[in-house]
Parts: structure tokens; C-alpha cells; sequence
């Protein structure tokens, strides 16, 4: 159902039940559209297309604006009400943001798939002139003038011949009483006139993030709390035997030993089987975990071993797979090309890792039970920890902390399941505290993978046939417990969209079974896509002598639209229409050339210094990375990193850069050391020292460049990522004539 046609008023008393804000007087609301994951869609309501409330006017002239998606760091606390409070003409100064609840009323608030502003930025300027709009009615009747004859400016209604007015909050009473006007009668600033939209606007917590005075997930303290550390089985689908209950309770503090409920496949977002040890304060916790001794049942999975798997994707892959997309024959086409070229790439599984581990704190008292957590999903914690304590989901209140660190992991909600669970069965507070040691042994992992590519050249260097395939287990596993190969919407991903000019193509899937909890991570199978095709187009243009920057033009050719269901593949697009957000190779290129003339890619190097660059269309945006490095003694330093993104229409350049910053940093310690390792079915990592992140004094310069215009915004939190990786491996054979196709850099030289 559209929000454009359902705007609708809302009684005071639904908006502060849903918001918690007192005082207010103008209260507005809105329908929008159920947003769901295409692999989490068995598991998410997709009838959520409620009532939403998002602006209300106190009589004193604060504006409340509602943020009904999750802070963790990407300023969406800030980009969300600066939509509505352009379009609304208000006093900046006078806008409070107010975390919203988790509830279906919202329509989406899955913080992923970085959609939150371009799912919502119609909706948004919806909400802010229609506000504006009631405004400017009280302010017509009460003046008794034509509504034409006034206008709204800076958190005020003016008279326009008189040059009288009245704030926001005087007008908040008789605003309130008038009608909602329809979404067609509604008038929309031009592009021009934006005050907020577009512009570099400092994000609402930063006073706060500054002086400490903020909660995140870790920080919440209730009376008379305990505090849960829980024994989690090493190996998915294991279960316990024996533990040593007495042991633990014999340690000083320690009020209960929990074991948790026995959970079979799919995995969903359920507890992990294991014991709980509750105490009074986290260190008794700890130290009585310690004292459990479990032995456990380690199932089927315990024969996992990363190393063996992936031997065993690499003999796979480079024999002839599951076609999902094709054009011409690209079989017969590379038999009888001039040159071939050959490629097998690979990626280990990862993780997360953000600085906060997961941590959600419960309340369980007469049938409901109270959350916070810091959660991108709060809909779907509703839902999971309903289903987990077998109440209805309207008996479950979510509150949304602020994260320190997502990427995905904590779109997951089995933390606060743990917590709920645990809460029910003590009748008291419980906070379930993540170590680092579980969040790396027991996260979602990103799925490890192999990637074979071939192709053919003509004697003039044009590519005549192009075969790629890709195997890895598919996040779809942890639905089903069954899924055994990519899916449609993984595939989507920067694999079936190539958006590659060539004759004979043939895209190609292999099976892979899943053996750990598969699930997103930033980017998600855009990181294996991007890499593998971002470098087999630098090696492409080293076999033809031409430079990576023409070797990318002409494989990408022509302005056009791509369209990759005319080929036969079910393209997905981000769950976005095609015709608001087609791939346009026009835009594609034009990322390309502004980061050649931009980034310095182009000038010489010293004999042990080289550039690599690399391009990526992923969440209906377009970024290009160049990145320059020096190889010495066997080390590699990054000196220099660029990159140009053109995301349509960009609501706060600040927080853009700092995502393309932050996305840069992401990819190198993906490229540089990012590694999970899995032996006897169990992760061998356990904390930053092994599993190891971009320390400061690895981090080089790095620049970014903003192309706005006025396309329908993209995404911004991701798109980054995805060419990172290969512009660095790139920049190694540049700078040492060896080529890694092996992820991560680390298992060749020191970083």
C-alpha cells in the first residue's frame, strides 16, 4: 500500500503510546510500505503496513520528529528529521528527535540494507508539508485570510502583506483540529530552496556521544538486575550433556545456572543451545561460566573444517555450473578466442566484530515482557522474543538503544531472545552480556566462498565471451536449515547484474551447504562479487596491455540500461523498481572517470608503489575506490585511499563522507586481514588479536568525493565496500607483480 495516498490523522493518545513524547499538540501519522529482506521474508510480518506517527508540535514550538530506524553511527538520527523538518520550514533549533519503539506501526524499521533513506525520503517530505501544510491553514483561519496570503518560514507562519506571524507553537492547538490534507493537494519545496536537504548538518547526538551522557546496549542498568553470561555450544546444532551446576553456584555472587532451551535447525534467530550463569554483577557471572565444565553433544557439524571446504569450492567451481543468466554462447566463444584468461578467486568467512558485542537487557513481569537492546531490528526482536516466550507480540515493548556498531550483526536478534528467555524463567531483570570471545565464536558469519572466472579475447583485446561462477552457503540456510545454494536475491548482488557489454555471457551457480549461521554482514555477497570481478578486470587489462581505467570502459560500453532480466535472470535490484533505480552504465563510468581525475591514479610511482582501482554498483548506487600502495621487506602499506560515489540525491553530505570513510576502513581489514576459521566444526578466533581490524597506524589517507544530483537517493552505508578489496590487490600487482586472488592479503605479505 502507497503512503501517498494514506496520510491520516491519529488520536494523542496512539502517538504517545507509540513515541513516549509528552505536551505535544499537533500530532500527524502516515501509512507506509512493509520493507522486508528478500531472504527474511518467511520470518518477517509483511502485513505491516500500519498506522505510522512521526511530527508532533508542543505548544512551546519544539517540533518531535520521530526516528523509527536505528542509530549506530551512520547519523540517521539526524538525515530523517532533516527531511521532514526542510519540508516542514521548521527552526532546526527547536527539533527534539525521539527514538521510536518497535512496532509494526512504522512500517519497516530494519535498519539494513542501507534503505532507511531512500525508502523514506518521499514519505518523509510527505509528513514535513503536510504539517507545514495544517500550519499554514490555522494560521489562514486564524487571521481570516486566504491560505495563499501566508507562508511557512524558520518554525513560524508569516503573513506575506503585513509581515505578522505566528511560531509553530502558537499554532500548534488550532493546527491540530484541522483536516489532513491529501497527499495530491500537497506542494513540495524545489531542489533549490532546501534548507536542511543536501546540506552538512551536525548529528543530533554528538553533544551527548561526546560528554559520555548516552545509552547504548551495554549501558543499562535496572534495579535489582542480574547479570547473564551464557556457555554457548562451539559447534551450530550441538547440544549440552552435563555441566557442573554446583560448581558454579559455588562461586561467590552467583544466583541461578540456567541451561538454555534446546533448539534444533533452522537456527532462525534462536538461542544457541548452552548454560546460563546469572549473577549480580558481570565478573561472577564470568568467573562462574568458567566453573561449568560442560561436555557437550557436538552433532553433525563438528566435521567442518574451513580449510577442507574450501579446497573442496575451488574443485568445484571451475567446472561448468547452474546457468542463471546468459547471452549467446560463451562456451563456444572462448574455444575459439584469440587469448583466454583464467581465474579462481576466494574469500574466508567473517565477521562482524563491531566495537559493542550484542547486549540486550529484559523485564518479564504478569505476561509482557520490556527489551532494550541495541537492535537494528526492533520489529523483529518483537517478534522472535514473542515467539520465544510463547505471548503475543503486542505484549512485547522494544526499546531501541543506540548501537556502537552494527554492519548487520545486530539485525539478528537472538541476543535479546537470550535475554527475554532468561527473564521469564528468573521473574527479574536480566541483561545478557556479550564477550568479545562469544560475539567472534558465535556471530553470523559471511559466507566463505570461491569465485572462477574465464574469458576470451579477440586479436584486438576486446572481450568476446565471459564465464563466471560462484558458489557459497546461502544465508537462506538459516531460515531453512535445508538451503544448499546461493539464492536469487544473493545472487542479485553484484553477480547476476554484471553490467558488462559482451556478447557471450553465461552466469553460473554451484551448491554449497551451509555448516555455521550464515547471515549479512555489510555489503554482504557484494564483498566476494566485487573482489572477484574488480580484479579479473585488472588482470584482463594487464593481458590485453591497456590500462585498468579503459579496460573497465570497455567491458562496461555504451550509455544504456541494463537490465538482466531480458537474460533470463530474476533480478532483485535491492527490492527497489527498476524503473526508479535502473543500472545505468552512464553513471557507472561516470564514478570511473571522476575518480581518474580526482585520485591522482593515473601519475607515476616509485618502482615499489603502485595504484590499483576498481567500480561497483550495489544498493542502486555507484562507487569507484583507487588505492595506492607501497610492498617492502615483504610489507604492505596503504597510502592513499579515494573514492567517488554518486548516490542520487544526498541528505547530509557530512554523514556520506564519513560513511564512505568508514566503508574504506571496513574493506581494508576485510582485504588486509579479515579471516574466520573453522576447525572440528568450532571458530578458532577468538578476539581482536586474532581476528584482527585496521589499527590506526595502518589507516592511510583517505579522500572522498560526493557526485549529487537529483536521482532518487541510493544507498550509502554500504556501496563503499565492495570495490575496496580489489583496488587494493589491484595496487599490489602494480607495486610487486604478484597477483593475490586469495583473501586476505595477509597470507602473503605482513600488513
Amino acid at each position: 500500500m502507497s503512503a501517498r495516498n494514506d496520510i491520516k490523522s491519529v488520536s494523542r493518545r496512539d502517538f504517545l503510546r507509540y513515541t513516549s513524547v509528552a505536551g505535544g499538540a499537533l500530532v500527524l501519522g502516515t501509512l507506509l510500505p512493509s520493507i522486508t529482506p528478500a531472504w527474511a521474508s518467511s520470518t518477517v510480518d509483511d502485513a505491516a503496513n500500519t498506522l505510522n506517527l512521526f511530527v508532533s508540535i508542543d505548544n512551546d514550538g519544539t517540533v518531535n520528529i520521530v526516528c523509527h530506524r536505528s542509530e549506530m553511527g551512520q547519523g540517521v538520527r539526524t538525515g530523517i528529521p532533516q527531511i521532514v523538518a526542510d519540508e516542514l520550514c521548521a527552526d532546526w533549533s527547536k527539533v527534539n528527535v525521539v527514538q521510536g519503539l518497535g512496532d509494526e506501526a512504522y512500517g519497516s524499521q530494519n535498519t539494513d540494507g542501507s534503505r532507511s533513506i531512500r525508502r523514506f525520503y518521499t514519505t518523509m517530505r510527505e509528513m514535513g508539508a503536510t504539517a507545514r501544510t495544517m500550519l499554514e491553514n490555522a494560521a489562514a483561519q486564524t487571521w481570516g485570510v486566504p491560505v495563499s496570503d501566508v507562508f511557512a518560514e524558520n518554525g513560524a507562519v508569516v503573513h506575506k502583506s503585513s509581515g505578522k506571524s505566528l511560531s509553530f507553537g502558537e499554532l500548534a492547538q488550532v493546527a491540530s483540529q484541522q483536516n489532513v490534507p491529501e497527499v495530491k493537494d500537497l506542494t513540495f519545496k524545489s531542489p533549490k530552496d532546501f534548507k536542511f536537504i543536501g546540506k552538512p548538518v551536525t548529528s543530533v547526538d554528538l553533544p551527548k556521544v561526546l560528554t559520555g551522557d548516552t545509552v547504548f546496549g551495554q549501558d543499562v542498568q535496572l534495579d535489582d538486575m542480574l547479570y547473564a553470561s551464557i556457555e554457548r555450544c562451539p559447534v551450530v546444532g550441538g547440544t549440552v550433556k552435563a555441566f557442573d551446576k554446583e560448581a558454579s553456584r559455588g562461586v561467590a555472587n552467583v544466583v541461578d545456572v540456567i541451561e538454555m532451551p534446546e533448539q534444533s535447525f533452522p537456527v532462525l534467530f534462536k538461542n544457541l543451545n548452552g548454560v546460563a550463569v546469572l549473577a549480580s554483577n558481570t565478573w561472577s557471572a564470568l568467573q562462574g561460566r568458567k566453573a561449568l565444565n560442560v561436555t557437550w553433544d557436538l552433532g553433525d557439524n563438528q566435521s567442518h573444517d574451513s580449510d577442507a571446504y574450501l579446497a573442496e569450492l575451488e574443485k568445484r567451481i571451475v567446472t561448468k555450473g547452474k546457468s542463471i543468466r546468459s547471452v549467446g554462447d560463451a562456451y563456444k566463444a572462448f574455444d575459439t578466442a584469440d587469448t583466454k584468461l583464467e581465474a579462481t578467486y576466494t574469500v574466508p568467512y567473517l565477521v562482524h566484530a563491531p566495537m559493542e558485542p550484542p547486549a540486550a537487557t529484559a523485564v518479564f513481569k504478569d505476561g509482557h515482557c520490556e527489551v532494550w537492546a541495541c537492535t537494528q531490528t526492533p520489529q523483529s526482536t518483537q517478534q522472535n522474543v514473542a515467539g520465544a516466550l510463547g505471548i503475543d507480540k503486542s505484549k512485547v515493548k522494544v526499546n531501541v538503544t543506540l548501537l556502537g556498531g552494527g554492519f548487520g550483526r545486530k539485525s539478528k536478534p537472538d541476543f535479546s531472545v537470550e535475554a527475554a528467555v532468561l527473564a521469564q524463567k528468573t521473574g527479574k531483570p536480566v541483561k545478557v552480556v556479550w564477550s568479545r570471545e562469544d560475539d567472534i565464536r558465535h556471530g553470523y558469519y559471511h559466507a566463505i566462498s570461491a569465485q572462477h572466472f574465464q574469458a576470451g579475447l579477440d586479436e584486438a583485446g576486446k572481450v568476446t565471451s565471459w564465464v563466471q561462477r560462484t558458489a557459497f552457503p546461502s544465508i537462506s540456510w538459516t531460515f531453512t536449515g535445508t538451503t544448499d545454494e546461493p539464492q536469487t536475491g544473493e545472487l542479485s548482488l553484484g553477480f547476476g547484474d554484471l553490467p558488462f557489454a559482451i556478447e557471450n555471457l553465461s552466469c553460473e551457480t554451484h551448491k554449497a551447504p551451509a555448516h555455521v549461521r550464515i547471515g549479512w554482514i555489510r555489503s554482504v555477497s557484494n564483498i566476494q562479487h566485487g573482489f572477484a570481478i574488480g580484479s579479473f578486470v585488472d588482470e584482463l587489462a594487464a593481458k590485453s596491455s591497456v590500462s585498468p581505467h579503459q579496460m573497465w570502459l570497455n567491458l562496461i560500453g555504451d550509455d544504456r540500461i541494463v537490465d538482466p532480466k531480458t537474460q533470463g535472470f530474476k533480478y532483485e535490484n535491492y527490492g527497489e523498481s527498476y524503473d526508479n533505480f535502473p543500472i545505468e552504465t552512464k553513471r557507472l563510468k561516470n564514478v570511473l572517470n571522476e575518480l581518474m581525475a580526482k585520485s591522482g591514479a593515473n601519475s607515476p610511482t616509485a618502482d615499489n608503489e603502485g595504484w590499483g582501482i576498481s567500480v561497483h554498483r550495489s544498493f542502486v548506487s555507484y562507487v569507484a575506490v583507487a588505492t595506492k600502495v607501497k610492498v617492502a621487506n615483504d610489507k604492505v602499506s596503504v597510502l592513499e585511499m579515494h573514492s567517488v560515489i554518486d548516490a542520487g540525491r544526498v541528505i547530509n553530505p557530512d554523514r556520506v563522507k564519513s560513511q564512505q570513510e568508514g566503508a574504506m576502513i571496513f574493506g581494508l581489514s576485510i582485504a588486509l586481514m579479515g579471516e574466520v576459521t573453522i576447525k572440528e566444526g568450532a571458530v578458532e578466533q577468538s578476539n581482536y588479536h586474532d581476528y584482527t581490524v585496521l589499527r590506526m597506524h595502518q589507516s592511510p589517507k583517505i579522500v572522498t568525493h560526493i557526485i549529487q544530483s537529483d536521482a532518487a537517493p541510493g544507498g550509502v552505508g554500504e556501496p563503499g565496500v565492495p570495490p575496496v578489496a580489489a583496488s587494493v590487490t589491484n595496487a599490489i600487482y602494480q607495486a610487486s607483480g604478484k597477483r593475490i586472488r586469495a583473501l586476505p592479503v595477509n597470507k602473503v605479505y605482513s600488513v
